[in-house]
């Protein structure tokens, strides 16, 4: 079934080629914890690079391949790069997406060109406004979805009510919260905080049929105060890369201070810890609102980051997210 293949962008991403290739190698491997069939992914990138590369590790398992001829690059403006690169290997993967050769992109190449690309390429899901990349952490021991963190940087406030009731939709059906609570993103818990988007936004929410608990401050995530966090792409993207590389400093500073004071097991004790902050352990976020199931990662990934990346995309298409959302929004919107 074609409708349930996973197209990776094997050219996306600081350490692409290798990276992708071996992400794949261990989505699939027998002994991790995925054991995704080789069958369901497909390798889009450069044809000869990529059997060359397969051949190095032992040969192919498996993978359908896909050639696409160009590449775009991580600096490069993503409109411009579209236009000009009809055969790169983002524009490619999403082709065979809305082609029905697979159900799911997952690139770790150029966030503007993939959400460019995949807004364009497969259009967003019926009633959906605009599409939001969201991220699922588990800083508490409760998995909390944030989004969105950089596809809309400046959003409208009917964007952040749908964000909210889509990321609602996501953590029931997909994650198995019963009722997750929504909250706002904001300067303080009053419902007149904030611009007049947030008011606005706030309003909306407020009047929807999801669990909304109102304003949170940025240090409420690791409060356990909400399943969802709403915001704006700019503020979420810098709240994603300040959590990310803070917690990592952190961490550093924290085992320093153990080894100096002669503790031998600082490693081991914090292993729990660093999986908890590792962008690797989430591999990438979903691009909630298109018609098709589309997992960006970051630029450095590394073959960990990208294995659980294609596991994110495996388990939204098979728990048929986007038609949960379809429904949830026409709930939602039919709603007195």
């Amino acid at each position: 079934m074609l409708s349930n293949r996973i197209a990776l962008d094997v050219m996306g991403g600081d350490l692409a080629p290798a990276a992708p290739i071996d992400g794949a190698l261990r989505a699939c491997s027998a002994l991790g914890t995925l054991r995704i069939a080789p069958e369901r992914i497909v390798l889009v990138g450069q044809e000869e690079t990529i059997h060359e590369h397969l051949e190095e590790r032992g040969g192919n398992p498996g993978f359908a391949v896909k050639h696409a001829s160009e590449v775009i690059e991580m600096d490069e403006a993503p409109a411009a790069a579209l236009r000009a690169k009809k055969d790169a290997s983002i524009a490619v993967c999403v082709g065979a997406a809305r082609g029905n050769e697979a159900g799911a992109v997952v690139s770790m190449g150029n966030t503007g060109a993939c959400v460019g690309a995949a807004t364009l390429g497969l259009r967003t899901l019926e009633g959906v406004r605009r599409p939001g990349i969201a991220v699922t952490l588990d800083l508490t021991g409760h998995p909390v979805t944030i989004l969105d963190m950089g596809a809309n940087i400046a959003p409208k406030p009917d964007h952040l009510y749908q964000y909210g009731v889509m990321g609602a939709v996501y953590m029931h059906r997909c994650l198995g919260t019963r009722r997750p609570r929504v909250g706002l993103l904001n300067i303080g818990e009053e419902a007149g905080k904030g611009t007049d988007l947030l008011k606005e936004a706030h309003r909306l929410l407020e009047g929807a049929d999801v669990n909304f608990v109102g304003n949170l401050e940025g240090g409420d995530i690791f409060k356990n105060a909400a399943e969802v966090v709403v915001t704006d792409g700019f503020t979420g993207n810098v709240m994603l890369k300040l959590l990310e590389d803070f917690s990592g400093f952190m961490l550093k500073l924290v085992l320093k201070e153990l080894k100096d004071h002669g503790a031998v097991w600082g490693d081991e004790a914090l292993a729990n810890v660093r999986r908890n902050i590792d962008y690797a352990e989430y591999g990438g976020a979903l691009l909630l609102g298109v018609n098709g199931a589309v997992v960006i990662g970051h630029g450095r990934s590394d073959a960990t980051a990208i294995a659980n990346a294609i596991g994110l995309a495996c388990r939204a298409i098979d728990a048929n997210v986007n038609q949960h959302i379809v429904d949830g929004l026409a709930r939602v919107d039919a709603a007195p």
